[in-house]
């Protein structure tokens, strides 16, 4: 159970701030990167179902989602540690296994993809293409504390690495996010197609400067 009962702390006025095994760091950690870009996705994810007017199962499995990445986050800012006194959360495969089923089942019902397309059609479309593109910084961003951290667990004099299902997760998940803004987007006909610049023969005029 949390139980926040002030925000402002003044502990991170130096630059640094704690992570889940209350080791301080940097802000500019490589970490805390991933994980802010993690927030920053499920942020945009809330935008979509507060506001995107969208189907009551994409809804659900959104709500899944945004609950996912807050473990996904805790993981990020948690160092692989050997026996911990108090286990953390860690994303587990199953949780990938279940993006994958749904990356399957939703495809089903749009049609084959001949085309790039442009994020646009309904609000919800547009914010859950929206949401794919931070999902895939957050991808970067952990990839990124992979590089400078490892993966390997460490012992009490060691610094601990990340753990690689992060990764994994967030990969499918951007996969997922594109083909429920696909999905959003049936109720207005479908996608909204790119046109390359040489099939752009009728281009709008611009309107005289005053």
């Amino acid at each position: 159970m949390v139980n926040l009962t002030k925000i402002y702390t003044r502990t991170g006025d130096e630059g640094t701030t704690a992570l889940g095994d209350f080791s301080r760091t940097s802000k500019t950690d490589s970490r805390l990167q991933a994980y802010a870009d993690t927030n920053e996705a499920n942020a945009v994810i809330g935008v979509a179902v507060a506001t995107g007017g969208l189907e009551e199962d994409l809804v659900g499995t959104l709500t899944r989602v945004q609950n996912d990445l807050f473990d996904v986050g805790a993981d990020l800012c948690t160092p692989l540690l050997a026996n911990p006194e108090y286990p953390p959360l860690r994303v587990k495969q199953e949780w990938i296994d279940e993006l994958e089923a749904d990356c399957d089942e939703y495809l089903t019902r749009v049609e084959k993809l001949r085309s790039f397309i442009l994020p646009g059609g309904t609000a919800g479309s547009a914010h859950l293409h929206h949401a794919t593109t931070v999902v895939r910084r957050a991808e970067r961003s952990a990839w990124a504390a992979r590089e400078e951290y490892g993966t390997e667990v460490a012992d009490e004099r060691g610094v601990g690495g990340i753990n690689p299902l992060t990764t994994t997760y967030l990969n499918r998940l951007s996969d997922l996010l594109f083909i429920l803004a696909r999905v959003a987007n049936l109720s207005v006909g479908g996608d909204v197609l790119w046109q390359p610049g040489g099939g752009r023969e009728d281009r709008p005029e611009k309107s005289a400067r005053p």
